[in-house]
């Protein structure tokens, strides 16, 4: 079995019921690192329906014909997200794809796209002010390296993260050396938590951190998504203390 195979959860590019209104798509591994130490991560979409059938599209996976036949069963895909600056690779395929679709990136995505991203898009950078507003929640986290832009389901409370937890099963990295690094990073399950490099990037900002995950956890979130390793299915206000302890102390 190859690494990429491995880390991945199979079944692909397929719809995944989570919630009433809420389905993930687990998709292909993408290779993320320096030079010369290029790590296979595991990729999720999470596809939310909000009322009269639009659909909000929250870091866009690979594009299928038979993922845009399903998706388009589900109802008419009005909002592609990017949450972060480094989640953007397949948003010009869902462009495409569903050109009717307004796209939203966090700040210094369409920087870091360049001619990747070569259309239109909305700033994903405030707590209000979107269409979505009275059934998702907009909460941007401001770090030195990154904005990264969370949103929380009411109906279904769900929290929808991208990289600021990272959680790896062990069984599903092939090499002892990655264990051991993840493990140094701060990103294998089960204490999954924001990646230490990432963390470094937060120091400036370590009040406003703090404030952001406060507000997470005073939603009170049933579960939380994550775009790489196991989600949490339950607990999701316990999940965010404990991967959190080290901003709250």
């Amino acid at each position: 079995m190859s690494s990429d195979a491995l880390v991945t959860y199979s079944p692909l590019n397929t719809l995944k019921p989570i919630a009433e209104h809420l389905w993930i798509v687990d998709g292909p591994a993408i290779r993320f690192g320096i030079a010369g130490l290029k790590v296979p991560f595991p990729t999720r979409m999470t596809v939310i329906r909000l009322a009269g059938g639009d659909l909000f599209i929250h870091s866009p996976t690979a594009l299928t014909p038979e993922l845009q036949a399903a998706v388009g069963q589900l109802g008419s895909p009005r909002w592609i997200v990017g949450p972060n600056r480094i989640h953007y690779w397949w948003i010009p395929d869902w462009h495409a794809a569903f050109p009717a679709a307004s796209v939203y990136l966090a700040p210094r995505a369409r920087e870091q796209a360049g001619a990747h991203i070569a259309f239109e898009c909305l700033p994903l950078e405030r707590v209000d002010g979107y269409p979505w507003d009275t059934e998702l929640a907009t909460l941007p986290v401001v770090g030195g390296y990154m904005t990264e832009v969370e949103f929380f389901h009411r109906a279904s409370r769900t929290l929808v993260l991208t990289d600021l937890i990272e959680n790896f099963e062990p069984a599903k990295v092939g090499s002892g050396l990655m264990r051991w690094l993840m493990r140094v990073g701060g990103v294998l399950d089960p204490d999954g938590r924001m990646p230490r490099d990432m963390r470094m990037t937060f120091a400036k900002h370590k009040r406003q951190l703090r404030a952001a995950v406060e507000q997470m956890i005073a939603w009170d979130p049933e579960r939380i998504i994550l775009a790489h390793g196991r989600w949490y299915e339950g607990h999701g206000a316990a999940e965010l203390r404990r991967a959190f302890d080290w901003v709250l102390d």
